[in-house]
């Protein structure tokens, strides 16, 4: 049933306690106080604070700092007698530094003044180690794209000289497929199960398993070399392409299994706790619920690897030595892959050795470009699987 009520008399004050026809209700927790103002609504909505937007007078400082660093630096180079275009960018940067913050502290204030800074510095060594990549790109390709044709990926060395036209680094590509196979069969599953116990099982020995991992992670990749060598390579076995992927092995199994532990970690533990609630064990909760769930991260976690190991060359000089021809079998004779084709040849006093070296790093770079895009493209792929679900 509604009850109506009397309107409040002509003069009278709603929010008056004392008045009998206002409210007899005392203020509860969350209401306004007796005589304060009502909140409005809706709330106002207030525009977003952007620190980071800069303003015209902001641009207009930005540019006067940077034309005051560059001639400051070329009158100093000048009275120096200094030549060097970094030595020219180094003190310019410096006081392009400088004016940029006493700019800053004079318009504005000390605290803006030293986050312009601190913000200009970070923009600097990003763009300074994009800078430093792009140039190495760059020189790469203008030095290797010479001799970038198909004869390069169809022959070998043993029949061209050094001052011969013709050959390539088909001997030296062949070997790095097999050697880079043979370490991911080994490494990629001793790592998938080294992870799987120090994040799921987590025994009694995780603590110096993952220390030990920690530990291979930072080794020398021509200890892992040696380690074969001694072990394999020195007892009358010889130098073969298997010994060079059992060397890979070595530096791809830390790398592995940090970034496998990694992605286990990112698992959902609603997932382990539903299968387990099922009467699963907890081998087939691994097995059938989070390893499926991480496949496309562990297959990133095997591509870095296998991008980290395919550069390695002091490993493979002291297992697989090297070789000018074609060598199919990579148990037995010495054998070639590309990181130990481009260090030979630029020890070659010759002009043309060392064209064919520069466009081996070339084909090199591409390869190890091509994984990278290919571990990112997974690992979004992934990304967006788990979060579709």
């Amino acid at each position: 049933m509604t009850t109506l009520t009397d309107p409040p008399l002509a003069g009278s004050d709603p929010s008056d306690p004392s008045d009998p026809s206002g409210p007899s209700r005392a203020p509860s927790d969350g209401q306004p106080a007796p005589g304060a103002e009502a909140p409005s609504w809706p709330p106002v909505e207030q525009e977003p604070f952007r620190p980071r937007q800069l303003s015209q007078q902001d641009r207009l400082e930005f540019l006067l700092s940077a034309g005051s660093g560059l001639a400051f630096s070329w009158v100093l180079c000048l009275a120096m007698d200094w030549s060097h275009p970094l030595t020219i960018g180094i003190w310019a940067l410096i006081w392009f530094l400088t004016c940029s913050y006493l700019l800053g502290r004079d318009r504005t204030s000390l605290v803006v003044a030293q986050d312009r800074l601190v913000t200009t510095l970070i923009w600097l060594c990003g763009a300074i180690a994009v800078g430093v990549l792009v140039w190495m790109m760059l020189f790469v390709v203008i030095k290797g794209i010479g001799g970038l044709d198909w004869s390069f990926f169809t022959e070998d060395l043993s029949q061209v000289g050094p001052l011969d036209e013709g050959g390539g680094a088909y001997h030296a590509i062949v070997g790095t497929i097999q050697q880079i196979t043979i370490a991911t069969v080994i490494a990629v599953p001793i790592a998938i199960m080294t992870a799987v116990y120090l994040h799921e099982i987590k025994g009694r020995i995780a603590t110096p398993v993952r220390f030990v991992v920690d530990a291979m992670s930072g080794l020398p990749s021509i200890v892992a070399g040696l380690i074969v060598f001694t072990i394999w390579v020195n007892e009358g076995h010889g130098f073969s392409g298997a010994s060079a992927g059992v060397a890979l092995a070595i530096m791809m199994i830390p790398i592995v299994t940090r970034t496998s532990e990694e992605i286990l970690r990112t698992i959902d533990d609603g997932l382990r706790e539903s299968a387990l609630a099922l009467g699963a064990p907890q081998w087939r909760s691994v097995m059938q619920v989070v390893l499926p769930t991480a496949r496309s991260g562990l297959i990133t976690a095997s591509i870095l690897g296998v991008a980290r190991a395919i550069g390695e060359t002091a490993p493979v000089l002291l297992t697989a030595f090297g070789s000018a021809g074609v060598n199919y079998n990579p148990f037995t004779a010495p054998q070639s892959d590309l990181p130990l084709f481009i260090w030979q040849l630029l020890r070659e006093p010759n002009a043309r050795q060392i064209s064919r070296a520069w466009t081996g790093a070339l084909v090199l770079m591409i390869l190890v470009g091509v994984l990278f895009g290919l571990a990112r493209f997974v690992g979004n792929r992934g990304a967006k699987r788990r979060g579709a679900r």
